[in-house]
């Protein structure tokens, strides 16, 4: 029997033999179709090229392509588990044509891989055309020879396909395998077309016309083909099997889920087992994709999925979370084809196990709610929508959770009461925010969020996405076009919106009739704010958007985030245990952190420091990304940044191997933090990390502002030119140039001293000589060419040469002058220096003045005073 992987290679390898190029899985999480949830076909990683938008250096091409259908207009959750065919998460093959081949070649391959390599009795095979279709009916009697009774035309849009209201469309072919008789059904357009005895297994898709608005079908200049197979259908019918829970892929999963909860896989546990095995797919995938639970958007629908397998657990009779434990199968069945799995697989394990711990301590408690409402409501009833409510609200139970656990009873739910009692919810919500002293248009802020939810943020792996746009905003009012200064509210965005000392990105915003320049991203409740300025013609609500962030900006910016982290632990290895984040800047040019710490940092604390994030920047270790709950970080060791607000779950950032393997493990993690922001894939891509100082913040708080990547080195080039014509102004070596400053400092200073001494000599050779006072010796004296600090050595050479005497300077600086008394010990009892001092300052118009009885210096603010000072001193003398 083949496996389904052995299909899968059989599909791709005939493809390929056949000169198409095989193309790997594009992300569940589309890039280019805003209108998308999740990639449900294998054409959406094409649609540009369908269009014409994009080329590429092939013209065919085969894929499997992951889809999921659990959210929006493309939901199979509520049937999963329940039906033979319905799937969250299933693989799509197709092989498609780019204005190459078109119908006769499409069907001619199908054809052959079906009866040929597969090996497919063709007279169970029938097909359904459009029915205009004639020649699609023409080539299926001529390369397949069936008769006209199997080659039903259908006149509905079941074999009409479109991409859209209007754009790229087409008739298709899809092709059904007969069962047989005993199974109840009839053939596809007949009354009994419901039934499980024709399956469908492959459509292709003709894409021959373009629709117009007015209605108009016109033939499209490059006429394509996209098919889609479903891989589990063609595996049960390879298998020999009528339900896709069969195949050998889905039955390992769901006997590792019966093995781990010790129940039979095909006893009455058999739904919950095969609801845990589609969902392990689903999310592990997702997961792997980059989306990780949360209360918005894809996050949201994932949470919806793990949650509904962790309740089918639960019933299944697991005592401990158990889907963590289901992931080496899924990695084991699925792995090869698909590396990504392998690669997150301790990501997609820690994520189940924290999201099913967090659940399963609210599900005993809302499930014994459920059921005591249930014991209270009659045969047929249906559950009041207050008290779904409040199972959502207070236990995390989705309403489609809430529904699925009262499917299995046969009762329903009263979803009018719970829409009501949502709406209740965010009218208290809105009136909370509206008086919290938000920002006084905060009300369109809200409307926006409750008419279109909260914007995804898709950034954190890639700078380019499409997007819809949902609202413009131009000077607090909505508005439906714009062609100069407006917010643009998008659905989902790879722009990043400030917060966390992050700035927000910047960029280009495209539309089919205008560009908008994105200068700052701000986020207000969720909703990202992308202030643009529209550059050429105007954009408007409803079309789809190309957003490209500013690659080479939010790379510096990346860069500079992600060497804060590093700084902040060096910090912590330099310093201490206390220091702790106190505010930072992420921006493009520059980073700035700032920390606890008492005192400054010494030249050699700071070169350690320095020296230390290089060493981890050079060791390129790969920077790894986790969302866990902020209690088992922080057990992680992980470090909580300085004012953020932490939710259920948190991105725990880590970087760097104290053993030097860059490997990242837990063990030996240099840096762990708790942090929102964007970071580089691994250090190396910082570059260079230069401190360019310390300095207080505030009190208690020091600052440090760094350079990295392109700055710094530019900052480190400069040095050097200024180095080198430092030298060359010295005729010398740069290693040479610090003695021979040390040189100049050293004859400069003597020169300098010199210079005072000789002013002092000057100043006191043009001086008055002593005079008598009311029986003391005094000089008074107004001198010239010295400074202040000369007064104090001046005085005290006249002291000594009198013996006894009184001493007051006034220096004449040209500015403010300076005064300074000196009193000789025998003296002070009559007279104090301070008091002579201030009387001078104050007839100078200064303020103050003190010292000692013997020596007293002071400030005044008009030397033109400077005799009326010398007056006020005489004053004094002559009174005591």
């Amino acid at each position: 029997m083949a496996s389904l992987n052995d299909i899968r290679s059989t599909f791709l390898d005939y493809f390929v033999r056949n000169g198409h190029a095989a193309v790997d899985s594009s992300p569940l999480v589309p890039r280019n179709d805003p209108t998308l949830m999740f990639a449900n076909s294998g054409m959406v990683q094409f649609k540009n090229l369908f269009t014409g938008v994009e080329t590429r250096d092939y013209n065919r091409a085969t894929t499997s392509q992951k889809c999921v259908r659990a959210g929006g207009k493309h939901n199979d959750l509520d049937n999963v588990g329940y039906t033979a065919r319905h799937h969250t998460f299933f693989e799509m093959l197709g092989n498609f044509s780019f204005g190459d081949y078109f119908k006769d070649d499409a069907i001619a391959f199908a054809w052959q891989l079906i009866t040929g390599e597969f090996g497919i009795d063709k007279d169970r095979l029938l097909v359904t055309i459009y029915h205009t279709d004639d020649e699609a009916h023409g080539i299926w009697k001529k390369v397949a020879g069936l008769p006209d009774d199997r080659i039903i035309r259908i006149a509905s849009d079941d074999n009409f396909w479109r991409m859209g209201p209007t754009g790229p469309c087409g008739p298709c072919t899809e092709i059904f395998y007969d069962h047989g008789d005993h199974i109840p059904g009839g053939p596809p357009g007949s009354p009994d077309e419901d039934g499980d005895r024709f399956i469908e297994i492959w459509n292709l898709v003709f894409m021959q016309n373009e629709q117009f608005a007015d209605g108009r079908l016109e033939p499209l200049d490059m006429q394509s083909i996209d098919t889609g197979m479903g891989l589990e259908r063609i595996g049960a019918l390879l298998q020999g099997k009528h339900d896709n829970y069969d195949t050998d892929l889905m039955r390992a999963l769901i006997e590792a889920s019966a093995h781990a909860t010790s129940t039979d896989a095909d006893g009455p546990q058999n739904v919950h087992h095969r609801v845990i095995a589609d969902h392990l797919r689903s999310t592990g995938f997702l997961i792997a994709d980059g989306v990780m639970p949360s209360n918005e958007g894809r996050g949201y629908v994932l949470r919806r999925i793990m949650r509904r397998a962790m309740r089918h657990a639960h019933q299944a009779g697991a005592k401990d979370p158990l889907m963590h434990r289901l992931v080496p199968a899924l990695v084991q069945q699925m792995g090869q084809h698909y590396p990504e799995l392998g690669r997150a697989k301790a990501l997609i394990e820690e994520t189940l196990r924290n999201e099913e711990e967090r659940f399963r301590t609210t599900l005993d408690r809302g499930l014994r709610l459920l059921e005591d409402e249930v014991s209270a409501l009659g045969d047929g009833a249906t559950l009041p929508g207050e008290t779904a409510f409040k199972l959502y609200d207070t236990y995390g139970f989705p309403l489609d959770l809430t529904q699925d656990a009262l499917r299995e009873k046969g009762l329903g739910v009263d979803t009018d009461g719970f829409d009501a009692a949502m709406a209740e919810q965010k009218a208290r919500a809105r009136a909370a925010w509206a008086g919290s002293g938000e920002q006084a248009d905060a009300a369109i802020w809200l409307d926006l969020v409750d008419a279109h939810g909260t914007t995804e943020f898709l950034g954190y792996d890639t700078d380019h996405v499409e997007g819809e746009i949902l609202a413009l905003v131009v000077d607090g009012d909505s508005t439906a076009s714009a062609d100069g200064k407006v917010t643009v509210i998008v659905n989902q965005t790879s722009f990043y919106a400030e917060s966390g000392g992050q700035v927000g990105d910047t960029g280009i915003i495209s539309t089919e009739t205008g560009r908008a320049r994105v200068t700052d991203t701000r986020k207000v409740g969720g909703l990202f704010l992308h202030m643009a300025e529209v550059e050429e013609g105007q954009v408007s609500t409803g079309q789809p958007a190309e957003l490209i962030v500013d690659a080479h900006r939010r790379q510096a910016i990346r860069a500079n985030h992600s060497a804060t982290h590093l700084l902040h632990e060096a910090l912590r290895g330099a310093l201490g245990d206390h220091v702790a984040q106190r505010g930072s800047l992420n921006a493009d040019d520059r980073l700035r952190f700032d920390f606890s710490h008492g005192k400054a940092l010494t030249a050699e604390e700071l070169s350690k420091v320095e020296a230390e994030v290089n060493t981890y920047i050079r060791q390129n270790g790969e920077v790894s990304t986790r969302i866990m709950d902020p209690d088992a970080a922080r057990d992680l060791g992980a470090q909580a940044l300085f004012g953020e607000k932490y939710g259920d779950e948190v991105r725990v950032v880590s970087m760097g191997t104290a053993d030097g393997s860059g490997k990242g493990t837990d063990g030996a993690t240099y840096s762990i933090e708790l942090c929102g922001g964007t970071h580089v894939r691994r250090t190396g891509e910082i570059g260079a990390f230069v401190a360019l100082g310390d300095q207080a913040s505030s009190a208690g708080v020091r600052r440090i502002e760094a350079l990295t990547g392109q700055a710094a080195m530019d900052h480190l080039r400069a040095q050097d030119q200024r180095m080198a014509s430092l030298a060359g102004l010295f005729k010398a070596q740069p290693d040479e140039v610090e003695g021979r400053v040390k040189g100049l400092m050293d004859e400069r200073k003597a020169l300098q001293n010199e210079v005072a001494e000789l002013r002092r000599e000057m100043a006191l050779s043009q001086g008055a000589d002593a005079q008598d006072i009311n029986g003391m010796q005094a000089v008074l004296q107004v001198v010239a060419g010295v400074s202040g600090k000369d007064l104090g050595p001046m005085i005290d050479a006249q002291k000594q040469a009198l013996g006894s005497a009184v001493v007051v300077f006034i220096a004449d600086t040209g500015a403010k002058p300076a005064v300074a008394a000196g009193v000789t010990p025998d003296l002070t009892e009559r007279v104090s220096a301070v008091d002579l001092v201030k009387a001078a300052v104050e007839a100078l118009g200064g303020r103050g003045g003190g010292g000692r009885p013997e020596m007293a210096q002071g400030g005044g603010a008009d030397v033109s005073k400077a005799e009326d000072a010398l007056e006020a001193v005489r004053a004094i003398l002559n009174t005591i």
